[in-house]
């Protein structure tokens, strides 16, 4: 069963959605007339999906959407009315998850919401791979430039200049990149 943070400025469409939730096996954590302080909101509630209903979302509702995604991320599917294809990639840049226009049928909601949840899922595994990759090559150039400096200094080859940090990062306990770090910063010191 998944909390559910259902934003709705109409109290009609959001009663509907709420019984099909509920139909659905999930629970509806809230709802809200707009997405007004929404970082907030998610912070207060911890819902674990939000699901959005609008004619369109506007510029603000993205706005917070973008916060939200950068601090606490949240699957989010948006039921709009208009298919403007500018406002999709704007809400898929802030974050959303499933994007369906032309309203909601609540018989639909428990496939969408499987497919968003899956979506949203790859997202979060694709950036924890992007910044563990992104750490990875910092690292890695952090030790070339290491070793380019033990090269220059010291007149060791290649090969010699890598044992020479590998047997320090061993001696100190520490990683190859926290000593590539330390021989970079010496080297500052001392330039």
């Amino acid at each position: 069963m998944l909390k559910v943070l259902v934003i709705d400025e109409s109290c009609g469409r959001a009663a509907a959605v709420c019984a099909g939730l509920v139909m659905a096996g999930h629970q509806v954590a809230a709802v809200l007339a707009s997405a007004r302080d929404l970082p907030e909101q998610v912070a207060s509630i911890k819902p674990d999906i939000i699901l959005i209903e609008t004619d369109a979302p506007s510029r603000d509702t993205l706005e917070h959407l973008a916060a939200m995604e950068r601090d606490a991320p949240r699957p989010v599917i948006v039921f709009a009315r208009e298919s403007d294809s500018e406002q999709i990639g704007a809400a898929i840049r802030a974050g959303v998850s499933a994007y369906v226009v032309d309203g909601l049928e609540p018989e639909r909601l428990g496939p969408i919401i499987d497919v968003a949840l899956a979506r949203f899922e790859k997202h979060q595994a694709l950036k924890t791979e992007l910044v563990e990759a992104t750490r990875k090559l910092s690292d890695r150039k952090r030790v070339e430039k290491a070793k380019g400096i033990l090269m220059k200094s010291r007149g060791l080859d290649e090969d010699a200049a890598y044992s020479a940090l590998r047997k320090l990062a061993m001696d100190r306990g520490k990683s190859m990149a926290a000593v590539a770090q330390d021989v970079i910063d010496m080297a500052r010191l001392l330039l």
